[in-house]
């Protein structure tokens, strides 16, 4: 069985548009953990959600589907139905976090997937979902 993965918009972010720091070079390990998955066939798991949010940013669809298009043969559609959102709307007030983080959290765990971030907002819902930075990833 090949592992899946629910890429944080971060991580995503971190990619296209190299967000490095000093000391931590995040466009190079995102891009390390996408070749990994590649190589062992695995899957990244993507939402409207995340498409929402970088749409939120400034990213028009039409440039999304370009930036996507390369990691099509990974990528699989998960639909967020209006139970999950109920649950994530519930769960961001409850645990103080974003409502997209609450939502990438649930359906990440209702994939089964690992989620993959940056963002200390997760460390809230660690008990929901297993949370992982590119790097810890082996």
């Amino acid at each position: 069985m090949s592992k899946k993965y629910y890429l944080d918009t971060s991580i995503r972010l971190d990619l296209f548009e190299e967000r490095d720091e000093p000391g931590l070079p995040k466009s190079i390990l995102a891009e390390r953990l996408i070749t990994k998955i590649i190589a062992e066939e695995g899957a990244i798991i993507y939402s409207m959600a995340v498409l929402d949010e970088l749409s939120a940013i400034g990213y028009p669809r039409q440039e999304l589907n370009l930036m996507f298009r390369p990691f099509r043969r990974i990528l699989t559609f998960a639909e967020c139905n209006k139970n999950t959102f109920g649950k994530a709307k519930d769960l961001a007030a409850k645990r103080d976090v974003p409502l997209f983080d609450a939502i990438h959290a649930l359906i990440a765990r209702e994939n089964r997937t690992v989620l993959v971030t940056r963002d200390a907002h997760f460390n809230k819902l660690k008990d929901i979902v297993i949370v992982k930075k590119p790097e810890e990833i082996s």
